[in-house]
Formats: structure tokens, C-alpha cells, sequence
């Protein structure tokens, strides 16, 4: 190839892009129809002066790999956005704020430059940290955590999801890179914040450990949903030592003896009590017992029968 042939192809490259990003750029925000039609029209002008440059060339492996370029080109131009996924493009790198980033479906054009499709997943994430994190308490006790929890983005807060965090995609799944980068860091700034304000004594008392990482959740919701993103479930999963567990233990034991002992002594009240409401009871009764009463109580049992020994009563000398 000489000279001129070389300088008229590189015009023609030129001339396929310009047409491409124009194409783009009417489909966008001119008239989608318009933007179809100058495709349509390159797409052809391509095909055609691809297979005039293949009868022209000599080596068929050259032309073969040609193709394969131009294809793979058009290909790439092309993304598709995943189902159950909220597709963000980005536009002109982003430079006007917010307004360059608008909520796409299906296929979408990603040739001209500055444009980036994000694919945000609307399924359920899980993220646990890869190592336990060392803890203080108020009083400097050591203890570790390891929280997991699962979330999943709000729909409508895509675009603010990708806006603030589309600096820390490194290449990777950009939802691995939010929970690496800003997640957990975030996490771990809030739960090391919170454990300061609680006491041994508080985290060992029953259910302490439950009432912190209650507290510590509605935190991280807090937090999460400033972010755009619904919180599911969080565990903070709280270690102690071996030291402060049996310390636990030990005043668990403790606990339980004096509850038990508590329970022993209402019991002997409520006996004591009893014991002596019945003798003011018999009191009451020998006050009120007359010789009288006596008989005719003898009276009402004496069947008339039965021998009585001893003195007999008067009345029943009388019947006699």
C-alpha cells in the first residue's frame, strides 16, 4: 500500500467514527429514528468497504483478521443490561453531575466516548468481613467481631449509588468493590464508635451482647439507607476471651444462686406468714368457746346411743 492508499483509509476510519458517535448522539437526544437510520447507514458502508478490501487484498489471513476487528468493534459498541440488574449509563464521563447519568434497559449503545454502562444488581447481597475486628469497651476491655449482613439496593437510588461510589470500580463487580471500599470501612468506623459507650459489666449483663448489636443494627440501617441501600439482616457476632467468658460464667452462676436464694426466703415468708395467721386463727376460736358451747356441740354429736362415762350433762338428765 502507498502513501495516498494509507492517508485515504485513515480518513475513512475517521469518517466510520464520526458517523458512529453522531449516530449516537441523534439516537440519544435528537431523534432515535434519525440516530437508527445513520447506524443503519454505517453499519452498511462498512460492510461494503469491507468486502471491497477484501477482493483487494492479497494475504486472506490479513482479511480474515480484518473482518474479525471490525466485527468485534461493533460488537463491543453494544451493551446489554442484565435482567434483575438497574442499568446507569454514564455519559460524557460525567462531567455535568447527576444529568449525565440516566436509568437504562435492555441494549445499549456504549461506543462514544465517556460512555460507561453500570450494572447494579436488585438481588439480595451478603457480605461478611474476612477477619474479626478488635474491640475496646469503655473500660478497655478486649473483645472481637466479625458482623455479617445482607442488603439490597433501593431501585430509585441507583443513579445516586453509582454517582457517589462509580471513583472506587477498579475494573471488578462494582457491588465487591462498594463493600470493600466503603461498607465495611463504614461498619467498622460505627461499631467501634458504639462499643465504646458500653461497659464490661453492661456487655456481661443478661442480654447486654443482644442490646448492643440491636443498637449497633439500627445504626448501620441508618446509615445504609443514607446510601441507598435496604438493610436485611446484620450480626455484629460478638467474641470475648477466654478470661472475660469465664467471668461471664462464673457471675452467671452467681446470678442464678442468689435468685434462688431470693426464691428460698419468699417461700419461708409466705410459711411464716401462714403459720401465723393460723395461730392467730386458733386464738380467735379458744376466745370464743363457752361451756355452753361445749354441750350443745356434745349435744349434736351424741348419737343417744353410745355409753358416756363420766359426768353427765344436765340437759340430758332432764330428757331422761
Amino acid at each position: 500500500m502507498n502513501r495516498k492508499t494509507i492517508i485515504k483509509t485513515i480518513l475513512k476510519i475517521i469518517a466510520v467514527l464520526a458517523a458512529l458517535y453522531l449516530a449516537h448522539y441523534c439516537f440519544e437526544f435528537v431523534y432515535s429514528w434519525l440516530g437508527v437510520a445513520i447506524y443503519l447507514a454505517t453499519f452498511i458502508y462498512i460492510i461494503l468497504q469491507t468486502i471491497k478490501f477484501i477482493k483487494h487484498m492479497r494475504n486472506k489471513i490479513s482479511s480474515l483478521l480484518a473482518v474479525s476487528a471490525l466485527l468485534a468493534s461493533c460488537c463491543a459498541s453494544c451493551a446489554r443490561v442484565a435482567p434483575n440488574y438497574a442499568g446507569v449509563l454514564m455519559q460524557n464521563w460525567g462531567k455535568n453531575g447527576k444529568s449525565d447519568f440516566t436509568l437504562v434497559v435492555g441494549r445499549v449503545n456504549v461506543a462514544a466516548p465517556g460512555t460507561e454502562l453500570f450494572q447494579v444488581p436488585l438481588f439480595d447481597q451478603r457480605g461478611e468481613f474476612a477477619t474479626p475486628v478488635h474491640l475496646k469497651a469503655a473500660d478497655n476491655t478486649e473483645f472481637t467481631a466479625r458482623p455479617a449482613y445482607s442488603y439490597k439496593v433501593i431501585k430509585d437510588r441507583s443513579i445516586d449509588i453509582v454517582f457517589d461510589n462509580k471513583h472506587i470500580d477498579g475494573g471488578g463487580h462494582f457491588m465487591e468493590s462498594l463493600e470493600d471500599n466503603i461498607l465495611e470501612p463504614r461498619i467498622y468506623d460505627l461499631i467501634k464508635e458504639e462499643s465504646r459507650k458500653y461497659t464490661t459489666e453492661a456487655l456481661m449483663a443478661d442480654g447486654g451482647s443482644l442490646l448492643f448489636e440491636k443498637g449497633l443494627e439500627l445504626i448501620v440501617t441508618e446509615e445504609f439507607g443514607r446510601r441507598g441501600l435496604e438493610v436485611i439482616t446484620f450480626s455484629a457476632q460478638l467474641e470475648f476471651s477466654d478470661k472475660v467468658r469465664d467471668k461471664i460464667d462464673s457471675r452467671n452462676e452467681v446470678n442464678t444462686n442468689i435468685s434462688v436464694l431470693d426464691q428460698q426466703i419468699e417461700e419461708q415468708k409466705k410459711r411464716n406468714e401462714l403459720e401465723r395467721l393460723k395461730a392467730e386463727q386458733n386464738i380467735i376460736r379458744s376466745n370464743g368457746i363457752t361451756e355452753k358451747l361445749l354441750k350443745e356441740q356434745f349435744i349434736e354429736k351424741w348419737d343417744g346411743k353410745t355409753p358416756i362415762y363420766g359426768s353427765i350433762p344436765e340437759i340430758i338428765k332432764m330428757e331422761k
